[in-house]
């Protein structure tokens, strides 16, 4: 379904990610792990498309220089120099890293705003899931974005990027600083959007322990270059990934 091939990006002489391969099927989850400055975000930017957005921005302010090479097909289609807007449309989705909600907008208009894809009918039948999904959301649907605890927010993210009417989700570090029984309801609820709403994921992650039990797939960063993958069970019973994230 999505697949990158030989990713490169450059920010003036810093090698951000050295020649990344990632692939995502049909309804799988994927998982990107790694630590801080692996690459991890870089990588969801340069396939959301979001990183030619940065690139442009930074070129006409005449800040540091951003190269991005490889290649990127959705669907057989190549996009590598698809605008995010258009990727977006398409069906690629990012719900970003500290979550960028709308503070001073209540839960329902956030979640309003991201409909801006969406039929009328498919706004309704996405808005009622997310309620349901997110129980929290419906008890909250008034209050300020600004006033929600960051787990509540990032319901609210996961809920907004929903409305958008994703064939692939791209969930950048949902989990970051969040209490374990907060990373627990929202993987939960992951893995039920996999299921039932049969969209492809790819999940960022820098602690991968939580994630693990979800994903199909995963790959694992290091200084922006991909040092392991493999299916869950491979990974799980890697001694250095044992030892890496399980304290084993």
């Amino acid at each position: 379904m999505l697949k990158a091939t030989q990713m490169m990006v450059f920010y003036e002489n810093m090698l951000a990610l050295n020649n990344i391969s990632v692939q995502c099927d049909e309804n799988q989850i994927v998982g990107i792990f790694g630590a801080n400055s692996a690459g991890k975000s870089t990588l969801m930017y340069a396939l959301s498309g979001i990183m030619l957005d940065i690139r442009k921005k930074e070129k006409m302010a005449g800040g540091e220089r951003i190269t991005v090479n490889g290649e990127i097909r959705f669907n057989n289609k190549d996009i590598s120099n698809l605008k995010p807007s258009l990727r977006a449309k398409s069906g690629i989705v990012l719900c970003p890293e500290r979550r960028r909600i709308f503070d001073e907008s209540t839960v329902l208009e956030n979640l309003k705003i991201g409909g801006y894809l969406a039929t009328k009918a498919q706004a309704r039948e996405t808005l009622a899931y997310i309620l349901d999904v997110f129980p929290s959301l419906d008890r909250l649907k008034d209050r300020v974005g600004g006033f929600l605890s960051g787990g509540e927010q990032q319901m609210l993210a996961i809920g907004r990027a929903l409305m958008a009417q994703p064939k692939m989700l791209l969930l950048d570090e949902p989990l970051m600083g969040l209490s374990p029984l907060m990373q627990a309801t929202l993987i939960k609820a992951t893995k039920a959007i996999q299921v039932e709403k049969k969209i492809s994921i790819i999940i960022s992650e820098q602690y991968a322990r939580p994630v693990f039990p979800i994903v199909d797939y995963a790959y694992i960063l290091e200084n922006g270059s991909a040092v392991m993958e493999g299916t869950r069970e491979e990974l799980m019973n890697n001694p250095d990934v044992k030892a890496a994230y399980f304290g084993v």
